[in-house]
């Protein structure tokens, strides 16, 4: 969680969303580390976790089957993001902050457990929590002051 906590710090930079994101092998060594580059690129879907999940199955043997990672993150990931971790086949995701407006791995919505669906991951959430959610109140407090 640290290095994906690095990366969402790193987003701050570009004044994206500071979230970030990293996939890890079987052996817990990093593959790829990611972050929010909406502003950046100024593409609609740079969110973390599709540019690692991107990079990630570039960089593996299995090509886009991602089945013996697991990608962490700082925040709960939304629903095109659940469908892009169905998709790549990442049999675990680990997350630090709920998303309570819109994620969908347990709080609005439950895409990833979703028992109709052809996979299931395994999902961890809360770690490090109070440290990646305040990366984002902070952020968005002082967008509010902002404006």
């Amino acid at each position: 969680m640290r290095a994906a906590l690095d990366e969402a710090r790193r987003a701050l930079e570009t004044g994206d969303v500071p979230v970030g994101a990293i996939v890890v092998d079987a052996d817990g060594r990093l593959v790829v580390s990611a972050r929010n580059a909406r502003e950046a690129t100024g593409d609609p879907i740079a969110h973390a976790e599709l540019l690692a999940l991107r990079a990630a199955a570039g960089s593996t043997d299995g090509g886009w089957r991602l089945q013996h990672a697991t990608l962490v993150m700082t925040l709960e990931p939304c629903v095109m993001c659940a469908g892009a971790i169905l998709a790549a086949r990442v049999p675990r995701v680990i997350f630090g902050a709920w998303d309570e407006k819109a994620g969908a791995a347990g709080s609005v919505y439950d895409v990833l457990r979703d028992r109709r669906l052809n996979h299931r991951v395994e999902v961890i959430a809360g770690v490090r929590e109070r440290e990646c959610a305040s990366l984002l109140e902070d952020f968005f407090a002082e967008r509010r002051l902002e404006s």
